[in-house]
């Protein structure tokens, strides 16, 4: 009961912080989006594209590895153990970031000429390289936050990153004045890289003090190998995390290239690229975030039931979060649908966004029910399996875009997105209910063996 209260008040600071952090992310959206062209936002979508695949390299998994690592140690009641396991997560994620700083850098001429058209200079590049070690050092902390049953002391810091970006784009924006797809992108991303700054250097000092003030006084064990134990889970993480993402990033950088041959010159495909990542996509993510937040406590719990072998707690829980989750989707859905042409003229000031509005609001069951199943799996143990699923997923995606697109054009991308989503979401629920079977089943053969 007690374990339920800490989920359930955390899981109330988080989806109230979250929809305040989630507004102010909309209004750096709206601010952008009604700044500039949707070309440019197209070409800073490509950026957007080759940056989250440089955080994959960079954090490689550290995030779910630290969260499973210390939460099972603090299940089982080894204070040591959540002390020294992060340290080390901490200590990994500096490593592999760096790496991946050295591997952008050196590949700054290949990324600018086939990921950014050419549309953005190498600048951009050094500053992603800047920003990698400060995400994957914040990503492991995160993870020892969720894990620790303590991640509200993270939501001051994603304030902090947030209103920083917020107003320092305004600032630099209104100083500067950028009219060029290269200084606009360029600003963009020296905002973000200063509001990382920003809220790694509060991760940081907030777990210090954490550290010394629940775990300073703790007998050493020099029995357990925590660093094979975290590349246990990292390793099969990082390297799926890897290919879904290159996959993913080759799937984005695709798309306009794809579009032209359908006969759309760049600049045209570029723009419908931006109105529908840029501009449409983010309205219907808009109250996901409070979903993502909520699951993300979900993987601790999971991975505790899991560790105990409480298969009944497992189901139970499982069951009711997939009703509220497809209830709360069913609802936003219909809002959506009813509401588009109205969201896009109060957000954007113009109606042609109304439209993908509309369409993708008939997706958000499949994929808001989907982020709650892939935090169930990750917390049974099964990011692996995740990450398989959502590498089948984006191969068949990219494989439909390379042959569809260039013939249909932007209707063969927007099918190609139902495509994909349909897909992950029936495979992960059915690996689902197959494991829950699985679980079921391991009860039965306790019982029994206990019986003789």
């Amino acid at each position: 009961m007690k374990h339920f209260k800490i989920f359930f008040l955390n899981s109330i600071i988080i989806v109230i912080s979250s929809f305040i952090l989630q507004i102010i992310k909309l209004v750096f959206n709206i601010y952008v989006s009604n700044k500039v062209s949707s070309e440019v936002l197209g070409v800073f979508s490509l950026i957007m594209a080759t940056y989250y695949f440089g955080i994959t390299l960079a954090t490689s998994g550290i995030n779910i590895s630290c969260i499973k690592v210390v939460s099972e140690e603090l299940a089982f009641g080894n204070v040591y153990g959540v002390k020294n396991s992060s340290k080390k997560c901490i200590k990994i994620s500096i490593i592999l970031s760096l790496i991946a700083s050295i591997i952008f850098y050196l590949n700054a001429d290949f990324i600018v000429k086939y990921c950014f058209q050419y549309k953005a200079e190498k600048s951009i590049i050094t500053l992603i390289c800047i920003a990698l070690p400060l995400i994957s050092v914040s990503s492991a902390i995160t993870g020892y936050f969720i894990a620790v049953r303590r991640p509200y002391k993270t939501i001051v810091g994603q304030f902090m990153e947030q209103i920083t970006k917020l107003i320092s784009t305004i600032f630099l924006f209104n100083i500067y004045r950028p009219n060029s797809i290269d200084s606009i992108c360029y600003i963009l991303i020296l905002c973000d890289v200063i509001s990382e700054v920003v809220s790694f250097i509060y991760l940081l000092v907030l777990y210090y003090f954490d550290i010394k003030k629940y775990y300073s006084n703790t007998k050493k064990n020099f029995k357990v190998n925590y660093f094979a134990r975290i590349f246990k889970i990292l390793i099969p993480v990082a390297l799926t995390s890897y290919i879904k993402s290159g996959v993913s990033t080759l799937k984005q950088l695709i798309i306009p290239s794809s579009i032209t041959k359908s006969g759309k010159n760049i600049n045209d495909a570029l723009s419908d690229y931006g109105k529908i990542s840029g501009m449409a996509m983010p309205i219907i993510m808009f109250p996901s975030t409070f979903l993502i937040a909520v699951s993300s406590l979900l993987i601790p719990e999971f991975s505790r039931y899991y560790v105990k072998e409480d298969y009944k707690k497992i189901k139970y829980y499982t069951d009711k979060l997939l009703i509220y989750a497809f209830l709360f989707a069913i609802f936003l859905s219909l809002f959506f649908y009813f509401f588009a042409d109205k969201l896009s003229i109060l957000v954007y000031h113009r109606l042609d966004i109304g439209i993908y509005i509309k369409i993708f609001s008939i997706l958000i069951p499949f994929t808001y029910v989907d982020i709650v199943i892939d935090s169930i799996l990750k917390g049974l143990d099964k990011q692996s399996i995740v990450m398989i699923i959502n590498i089948i997923d984006l191969i068949f995606n990219t494989i439909f875009i390379l042959i569809f697109v260039p013939i249909y054009g932007i209707k063969a991308y927007i099918i190609s997105i139902f495509i994909s989503e349909i897909i992950n979401l029936n495979l992960s629920l059915f690996y689902l209910l197959k494991l829950e079977k699985k679980c079921v089943l391991k009860k039965v053969i306790k019982w029994f063996t206990l019986l003789n």
